[in-house]
């Protein structure tokens, strides 16, 4: 790496006790000390930083002259869009840098509490002075645990081998002090953690098991990289929960990468804003969101959905996609098809059962245990309507979405199918030619497009590749649709040529919605189409399908965790829970007098973008495991007790035992209070 400072040279430091991790004794596992002092002091500082990448085309400035500072105990927020720089700037702190990428000026002041201020940027990351800080001083969480972590060896290695690099313990004090970090970060079994493998957890346990490794060593600073992004939100308060309580409990400065503004405003003390590598506004969490200034921070709020239950207003994005419908047919006007707000596709009774394997080892006898992923689950969607189906992760979401494809067999049930050539079919009974042709009318937009495009095809092989299967077409028929079919979503037709990898995460999702619409399809069910884009990328994909519904008559299916993302999109809202349908009503009917406890916590979740409207963490309530759910009455779960869907007001169904509490406590009904 090209250093402004020759890294052979000796570090930059001020204070006493520069001395290596290697050389110091086994950590005291207590709180820091608090004083009046370490408050106001400054813990990182950055000054006039400039990171450049080596590539093809030349040098690409990647961060431009940021200057920021983290003090001790703090917590300040790095708030952009992908591509702002964000993520270098973490990861020129903790050297990690890739070889294209080199700091070509600037200084990386960090006050180390053993070594005293030491210049990160004039240090090689392979040094031992470098080594010594990095996991021990200054830590990370990863924004994906699963990729972080090796499948190869357990949590207790993993998280324990912090200490063992530095030389701060081992054997059995090891194992206790992993157990002990564990318990801090509320595992609910720390002995069995120990023994587990990063695949054998949930989403949120592989999170709160990456921040006990980052946690372990007491850090000075922990650098939380997007932390909670693609989390479900009950999931994401409760490790934004985690975060308060460790930074409160260890007595460290916290550094928060994010693009929501909803978790800044939860979190956040101070807030840095970075567009193209550059700081465009910083301040405190409060006079950033009460008085935004630059531009681009105000197209940022402008981006984000809201919970309000009035008419929804347009999201304003900061690069608007120009849309254009007349590129293609409007199927919805066939014949063949039900008139709009006729069904269009009904559900009913639908059930899936999983059988877990039995562990052979055990030469166990018992029965394999039945998992119930989709309990009676009846829903209608009407043409040219969006339904939103919200829920937790293991809700059943995306089961009910594959069972409605016929990705997944259904054990009971029915999914039919209204209009068509043949009439409405029985998608659960239809025959091979009937499902091919009953896939021409149903389409899916799945939740990550770079793993669901083909990386070896082109992406006018991508869109085309439908049409082939279908026989649709001469070959210069296919070619003129896929220049439609970009121009739709707002893409140029000369990106035909170019592969997935080269597109950004807003533009391949682009891409997925228009292979989606190369059939001409009546209905899409939209799989999380929106969960790890960007807030502004965000608003463009969520336009995009409103302006598509709006102008082509489509019918969506629309899964998300998001209730502020559903409550734009969604013309009714399904609410999942462990398999179950537990709500069902209008969207501004379920916004404003939430009736099932279950979609009461999924709005008590959800982070504002206003540090006057915080989650009560204190008060929020413990999410349960799948299937554990501890309601009263009377939505309570009692084996062998039957809860129906009832009607509390037309069009708003709640499944309960009875409706008595709506008399019991008429405020519920009007407030969802």
């Amino acid at each position: 790496m090209n250093h402004p400072h020759d890294p052979r040279q000796p570090s930059f430091m001020v204070g006493e006790g520069a001395v290596l991790a290697s050389d110091a004794p086994v950590l005291e596992r207590k709180k820091r000390a608090t004083s009046s002092g370490p408050a106001a002091e400054t813990l990182l500082s950055i000054e006039d930083l400039s990171v450049e990448f080596r590539s093809m085309a030349g040098m690409v400035k990647a961060v431009s002259g940021l200057s920021m500072r983290v003090g001790a105990g703090r917590t300040v927020a790095l708030v952009g869009e992908s591509g702002s720089g964000k993520s270098v700037t973490s990861q020129a702190v903790l050297g990690l840098l890739p070889k294209s990428a080199a700091i070509t000026s600037g200084r990386i002041l960090f006050r180390d509490p053993e070594q005293g201020v030491v210049d990160l940027a004039a240090l090689s990351p392979r040094s031992a002075c470098f080594r010594a800080i990095r996991g021990r001083a200054i830590s990370i969480v990863f924004q994906e645990p699963m990729t972080s972590f090796s499948p190869l060896h357990t949590l207790g290695d993993q998280i324990g081998e912090v200490l063992e690099v530095h030389g701060r313990a081992s054997g059995a004090e090891l194992r206790e002090l992993t157990l002990e970090t564990l318990r801090l970060v509320r595992f609910p079994d720390p002995a069995r953690a120990m023994r587990s493998y990063p695949f054998e957890l949930s989403g949120g346990l592989r999170q709160r098991a990456m921040i006990a490794m980052a946690v372990i060593a007491q850090p000075a600073l922990l650098i939380a990289d997007e932390p909670t992004t693609a989390l479900d939100v009950t999931l994401q308060a409760q490790i934004l929960k985690l975060l308060r309580d460790m930074q409160a409990e260890l007595k460290m400065a916290v550094l928060l990468i994010t693009h929501d503004l909803g978790v800044v405003a939860n979190l956040a003390e101070e807030v840095v804003v970075m567009h193209h590598g550059r700081v465009v506004e910083a301040g405190t969490a409060a006079a950033i969101f009460d008085a935004p200034q630059h531009p681009y921070l105000i197209s940022l709020m402008k981006a984000v959905p809201d919970l309000e239950p009035g008419e929804a207003r347009r999201l304003k994005p900061i690069r608007e996609i120009k849309v254009d419908a007349e590129a293609l047919m409007q199927r919805g006007d066939d014949a063949d098809s039900v008139p709009p707000g006729a069904p269009l596709l009904t559900v009913t009774g639908l059930g899936k059962s999983f059988s877990l394997r039995r562990d052979r080892r055990l030469l166990s006898r018992a029965p394999a245990q039945t998992i119930h992923a989709l309990r009676d689950v009846s829903i209608t969607v009407k043409r040219g309507e969006c339904l939103g189906l919200v829920g937790e992760s293991g809700s059943g979401k995306t089961t009910l979405a594959r069972a409605i494809m016929g990705s997944v067999p259904q054990t009971t049930g029915s999914v039919v199918l209204h209009g068509g050539r043949d009439g409405s079919m029985d998608l659960a009974t239809a025959s091979r030619p009937q499902l091919f042709e009953a896939r021409r009318r149903m389409q899916y937009v799945f939740q990550d497009p770079f793993s669901s495009l083909d990386p070896r095809m082109s992406v006018g092989a991508i869109l085309a590749e439908p049409l082939e299967i279908h026989g649709i077409g001469t070959a210069g028929d296919r070619r003129q649709r896929v220049e439609r079919l970009l121009a739709a979503v707002g893409l140029e037709p000369q990106y035909a040529g170019r592969y997935p990898h080269s597109f950004s995460g807003g533009q391949r999702q682009r891409i997925g919605i228009a292979r989606a619409l190369a059939l001409e399809p009546e209905l899409l069910i939209c799989d999380e189409p929106v969960a790890a884009l960007d807030v502004s990328v965000q608003a463009q994909i969520l336009n995009l399908l409103k302006d598509l519904q709006r102008l082509c008559g489509l019918t969506y299916l629309f899964i998300s965790h998001n209730l502020a993302v559903v409550n734009y999109v969604a013309d009714r809202i399904a609410v999942m829970c462990d398999g179950e349908l537990v709500e069902l009503a209008p969207r501004e009917e379920l916004f404003r007098a939430p009736l099932h406890p279950y979609t009461r916590l999924l709005m008590q979740a959800v982070p504002h973008a206003d540090p006057a409207r915080k989650l009560d963490f204190d008060h929020l309530p413990a999410v349960g495991k799948i299937g554990q759910r501890d309601w009263p009455e009377p939505f309570a779960v009692v084996e062998g007790r039957d809860r129906p869907l009832l009607e509390a007001s037309p069009g708003h169904f709640v499944r309960a035992t009875n409706l008595d509490f709506l008399a019991a406590s008429p405020a519920l009904a009007l407030t969802g209070g």
